[in-house]
């Protein structure tokens, strides 16, 4: 691919691609078709392969995509909601994230098998993300001061691993971490 910018008709194809693999790897695993995700994108199976000339390729796109979705909520949930809410908000959406990251787990494996490293800037990216809503939440006074984002990325992991798709669990456990961040506010 070259560095020019896309077409917005690519630019589409590419983005329907991505969320129909994505759907598709967190739902079937290494099962998932290349044939069949082209069908879910409205695309045809070349335009899939133009885009992404190996099966490991985009995996790691779908993976990476999803990523940027969770990372680029967060300034988002903080111009339209007020700080606890955003905070509240944007965590629901990493746990949704977790889960379906966790259904990708083979697909995952394969592409690092490959030689790539799906992960290697995760941490950065989700921290990153999480730091202005802490900061916009201690800020308002509605949560304690000393929580750090690496705190927080760890116990919204621990409840992700622990609850699976056990999505009622996890908003309860939710609710103990947001209220544990609220203690001596």
């Amino acid at each position: 691919m070259t560095g020019r910018p896309l077409r917005a008709d690519a630019q589409r194809n590419r983005e329907q691609v991505l969320a129909a693999a994505a759907l598709a790897f967190s739902r079937c695993g290494l099962e998932a078709t290349l044939e069949g995700i082209a069908k879910d994108a409205g695309v045809g199976i070349g335009t899939l392969y133009r885009h992404f000339p190996t099966r490991e390729l985009l995996i790691e796109a779908a993976y990476r995509s999803e990523l940027a979705a969770v990372c680029d909520a967060a300034p988002e949930l903080l111009a339209k909601l007020p700080p606890l809410e955003a905070l509240r908000a944007w965590m629901d959406r990493y746990v949704d994230y977790m889960t379906r990251k966790l259904g990708m787990a083979d697909a995952l494996r394969a592409v690092i098998a490959s030689g790539a490293n799906p992960y290697a800037q995760s941490f950065e990216l989700l921290t990153g993300a999480i730091r202005p809503l802490l900061a916009a939440a201690v800020e308002a006074g509605e949560i304690r001061p000393d929580t750090s984002a690496d705190d927080l990325l760890a116990g919204l992991c621990g409840v992700a691993l622990a609850t699976g798709s056990k999505r009622e669990q996890a908003d309860r456990l939710l609710n103990l971490l947001l209220d544990g961040l609220r203690y001596g506010a």
